[in-house]
């Protein structure tokens, strides 16, 4: 929330699919605008493609059959909302490489100036007269972000922007703004375990949220980073997302957020999944049907998360809501491709659960990829885009193999 994607990163392409011990490369490029619907841009570990001799082989993406299984629950699906492009904002800070502390900011008063940050600076004065602006974090066709302070209080408005009444996503931009709103009030009622901006003033109408401005840097700047955290820093950002998904809030608070069948054929429509690949799926499914859900923070990318003093904080809520388990999880893995130890810290997250932990896991690793696939996999990709593209692929033959594994030992 507080910065946006930047453009491409090159990296060297994957030879490979190695063993959860082996080293791997760096990731590449972010993701581009995509072709047809939106979705949430949003992340099962590496291994060796599952060996069909027998079930002591069966151990692709690291994921072993569990002796106990997770209990049983009802499962409701939901829909799935639209994310914001890739490139959308315009950030006006200098970037900091992880690991380096942030640089002073600087401030850019004609930024202030634009009339697109004019029209929301007038939104924001209706519901916080007080609010003097500072800084434009950034500008965009979707959202515009200021920083600025409250008397001596530092805080961040972010408003949707004038261009999106013309967007052909405008409907479903302000019913991720709606959404994102009642996260944040709901969370008033019921604190989370995990550290979040506080809110500050929201107004639902006109599409204005202010919260706490919490200082820190973003974990990555970019959605699929070149230089991934280091290894402390991941473990952290594993814990605090482990921490909310094992947070049972009232049922009625939150809503189911994807609808699992649906994304199903849409892919399979497309031609992303195979007439095996969705009945693997379904099959899978099937047998999560009384799996219990989990609450996820729903697009659990690293530029959602800032590496502040206290301890990882989470923003960017638009997404949350209950999920299949493993949904935040899958979102990680899918973009820290270089970082094998942080793949298979995720794969020792994902099966600790039990085997319903772990299919749900393989479900929502192949829906995030394909996702992936479908933000990266278009017309005029470029050299650097290309190697992502063929990264992806190989870790959706890698997950598909798993799904297969999975699907042979029910």
């Amino acid at each position: 929330m507080y910065s946006s994607a930047t453009s491409p990163t090159p990296t060297a392409p994957r030879t490979a699919l190695r063993p959860p011990t082996a080293a791997a490369g760096r990731p590449g490029p972010k993701q581009v605008p995509p072709p047809s619907r939106p979705a949430a841009p949003r992340g099962a570990v590496d291994g060796r493609p599952v060996d069909p001799r027998g079930p002591a082989a069966r151990t692709a993406l690291g994921l072993r059959s569990p002796e106990t299984a997770a209990p049983a629950g009802p499962w409701t699906p939901g829909t799935r909302i639209p994310a914001a492009r890739p490139g959308d904002g315009r950030l006006l800070r200098p970037p900091t490489r992880p690991g380096q502390p942030a640089a002073q900011e600087r401030i850019d008063p004609s930024a202030l100036q634009t009339p697109s940050v004019r029209a929301a600076l007038a939104g924001v004065s209706r519901i916080c007269p007080a609010f003097t602006p500072r800084q434009v974090l950034r500008e965009g066709s979707r959202h515009i972000l200021v920083a600025g302070t409250i008397g001596r209080a530092p805080v961040v408005a972010k408003c949707l922007a004038p261009q999106a009444v013309r967007s052909e996503y405008f409907d479903q931009l302000v019913a991720d703004f709606h959404h994102e709103v009642a996260v944040y009030r709901a969370f008033v009622r019921h604190r989370p375990p995990v550290r979040l901006p506080r809110l500050v003033a929201a107004d639902h109408d006109r599409c204005v949220l202010v919260m706490e401005r919490v200082p820190g840097r973003p974990a990555a700047r970019e959605r699929h980073p070149a230089n991934a955290p280091t290894p402390g820093e991941v473990r952290a950002l594993l814990t605090a997302v482990r921490t909310l998904n094992l947070w049972r809030p009232p049922t009625d608070v939150f809503q189911p957020r994807l609808d699992y069948p649906l994304e199903i054929a849409r892919y399979h429509s497309v031609g992303q999944l195979t007439d095996r690949d969705a009945g693997d799926l379904r099959g899978l499914l099937h047998g999560l049907g009384h799996a219990p859900l989990q609450l996820c923070h729903g697009d659990a990318l690293l530029s959602n998360m800032l590496l502040a003093p206290s301890g990882p904080v989470l923003v960017d809520w638009e997404q949350a809501g209950w999920y299949l388990p493993g949904y935040d999880l899958a979102v990680l893995w899918s973009v820290l491709s270089g970082d094998t130890a942080a793949r298979r810290q995720i794969s020792q997250l994902a099966q600790s659960g039990g085997t319903l932990a772990r299919d749900a896991f393989l479900v929502n690793l192949v829906l995030v990829l394909m996702r992936e696939i479908r933000l990266y996999d278009v017309p005029g990709a470029g050299e650097e885009q290309r190697i992502m593209i063929r990264r992806l692929y190989d870790d959706a033959a890698l997950a598909r193999r798993a799904v297969r594994a999975a699907v042979g030992t029910r």
